[in-house]
């Protein structure tokens, strides 16, 4: 069994759905500290005030280099989202059937996790400093996990040149596209309120209905913009619109829709919001924005060559570059240092019998040793 391979089964094994704590965090330092890797665990979250299973863990480890060398970063998470039904065998007992292993996580992203680690047993200690950045938090709402984490790097004056993000990157096959970047999102909960009344005396109701119709015709008509040379086009999308009335002869006293807006580098969250809150404002209702991501972008370069060469050298095709997809942790790391993701194929991922390919894990821990080893040699 390849070293990959064991990695991966031993972190499939450990039940991590979101947010994940315990025995995949054990399994992650007892990987790492034959390997001569100071590891850092701590929690954050509801645990903190006594319900442990709402906590968050969060693991940072580091094998230092020496003085003044660079520092090369992978990050990733260990939480899964939940399995569901209907699986052929237990999403979380690892079992290989034919050249694929089955179960949760194996590609989004234990089975990543596993290659980064096997692929530090063959980057020697002398040419630079290496860390993993690993979150239980990811999946969940992502607020106490990669967050916390850079808190935490900060603190203690630590600060990575570059940093890979081990997401499922890949579509048709392994090494086929990588992300220099993601837009950002900003979910909008918009309401209206009316005054309930009975149908037949309108004058003596207010329906929030027809204004809630003119506020969302207005936003599905915009045209946020047409891309730019590394982004899609932005799109808003109508995700609920609901009014609360059980009885066909009352006119409602409320109504609420929720929009989600993925955006490029052209806008930023803040300037969407208001965008959105004065339209709502004109028709009479209010929105509430939450902004989970703002958008960003590694340029292409030195760092993006360096991986891509990597890539093609054990898979003979060159990845493209690519921003599309929705969000990851990638959005909190680029304030730290450069990021690009790069990891496993995603067509099972979040899907029943979710599976890797054997192979493309010992390949996946070749590149990315290769990459270690270009980024702990670039001139950053």
């Amino acid at each position: 069994m390849s070293t990959a391979l064991d990695y991966a089964k031993r972190l499939i094994s450990a039940h991590s759905v979101t947010p994940a704590t315990g025995a995949v965090f054990d399994a992650m330092e007892a990987m790492l500290v034959p390997l001569g890797f100071a590891v850092h665990r701590f929690k954050r979250g509801d645990g903190e005030a006594g319900t442990d299973e709402e906590a968050v863990e969060n693991l940072f480890a580091i094998r230092k280099g020496p003085e003044g060398s660079n520092h090369f970063a992978f990050a990733g998470h260990l939480d899964v989202v939940p399995p569901g039904e209907g699986w052929t065998s237990d999403p979380f007992i690892p079992e290989e059937r034919g050249e694929l292993l089955y179960g949760r996580g194996a590609v989004d992203m234990k089975g990543a996790i596993a290659c980064m680690v096997a692929a530090v047993e063959d980057v020697p200690q002398d040419a630079g400093t290496i860390s993993f950045i690993i979150t239980g938090d990811e999946e969940g709402p992502a607020l106490h996990g990669t967050r916390a984490l850079i808190d935490t790097m900060n603190e203690e004056g630590i600060q990575p040149d570059l940093c890979l993000v081990g997401e499922p990157t890949s579509v048709n096959r392994l090494g086929d596209m990588m992300k220099i970047g993601r837009r950002g999102s900003v979910n909008i909960w918009l309401e209206v309120e009316g005054t309930q009344g009975h149908v037949a005396y309108p004058h003596l109701a207010d329906n929030p209905m027809p204004k809630m119709v003119a506020i969302l015709a207005e936003l599905d008509a915009l045209q946020l913009d047409e891309g730019t040379d590394w982004f899609q086009p932005s799109n808003l999308e109508i995700t609920e619109f609901n009014v609360p009335n059980k009885a066909h002869n009352v006119i409602p006293a409320k109504a609420t829709a929720r929009i989600s807006i993925r955006f490029n580098d052209t806008h930023s969250g803040a300037s969407l919001s208001q965008m959105v809150r004065d339209i709502a404002e004109k028709h009479g209702g209010t929105a509430r924005p939450v902004i989970s991501g703002e958008p960003f972008l590694t340029e292409p370069g030195a760092f993006s060559n360096m991986l891509a060469e990597a890539v093609k050298a054990e898979t003979g095709i060159e990845p493209e570059a690519s921003t599309s997809g929705g969000t990851s942790d990638a959005r909190f790391l680029r304030a730290v240092c450069p990021v690009i993701e790069f990891g496993l194929c995603n067509a099972t991922m979040h899907k029943r019998d979710e599976a890797v390919a054997m192979p493309d894990l010992d390949t996946l821990a070749r590149i990315y040793t290769r990459a270690a080893l270009g980024a702990l040699a670039l001139n950053t």
